[in-house]
């Protein structure tokens, strides 16, 4: 279990800066430039995303578990998916599968606006709790179902990114992005290595560049039952 809002802090502890840097040790050897993209992730508290027994491995490449059998994904993985975003200050960016919150906390400080959805409302519920004591009030969680995108309404986004992979690209989407609008998301089966692609939306239709590979829970539609 998360830590109770009232206890959430901003500041980062003398561990969270000794993550930090080992974090970006093995960013730049591996050739990443994003700096807004360093110092946004450097300015969110990410252990206050994880349950505390998993407090010593927040800023590792290693996948996390969350509540309701979901995962917070490695650090690593989503600084590369971010940065593959290609993130401006006066984009409106959708999140399919909010989590534990991090990943939209730290679009917060790049963007505009950050369109969150998830579909466990107790993951919903602690994330807007999160977003509410760090004071990120361009974050707007949504507890429904992501799998076909955002309600009616609440685009065009400028970006688009999903944390649980699509069996075809989902072409849907394309409604959804602004011209010139891209999306990253995994494509491919369940329990496999999957293709991670980023899709530029050009008139009615999506150009295709394959990123590398991943492996990513499947988008689940409709809602739970419980949780």
């Amino acid at each position: 279990m998360i830590a109770p809002a009232a206890k959430i802090s901003s500041a980062l502890t003398r561990a969270d800066r000794e993550g930090f840097a080992a974090f970006l040790l093995r960013l730049r050897s591996s050739g990443f430039t994003n700096k807004p993209l360093e110092t946004a992730i450097e300015s969110v508290p990410r252990r206050v995303f994880a349950d505390p027994s998993h407090h010593n491995a927040v800023w590792s490449s290693r996948m996390l578990p969350i509540e309701c059998g979901e995962v917070l994904e490695g650090l690593d993985q989503q600084a590369m998916m971010l940065d593959r975003l290609e993130l401006d200050p006066e984009h409106r960016v959708l999140e399919i599968g909010t989590g534990s919150g991090f990943t939209a906390a730290v679009m917060s400080k790049l963007v505009k606006r950050v369109h969150t959805v998830e579909r466990f409302r107790r993951l919903h519920a602690q994330a807007n709790g999160i977003f509410k004591q760090l004071h990120i009030d361009n974050v707007i969680g949504v507890h429904g179902d992501g799998a076909e995108g955002a309600q009616p309404g609440s685009g065009p986004f400028d970006r688009i990114i999903s944390w649980a992979a699509f069996d075809a690209l989902p072409k849907g989407f394309v409604e959804q992005l602004s011209s010139g609008g891209k999306i990253i998301c995994a494509v491919g089966e369940a329990d496999q290595m999957q293709i991670l692609v980023r899709l530029t939306k050009v008139g009615s239709r999506f150009e295709r560049e394959d990123i590398g590979k991943v492996r990513m829970q499947m988008i689940r539609p409709g809602l739970p039952q419980t949780l």
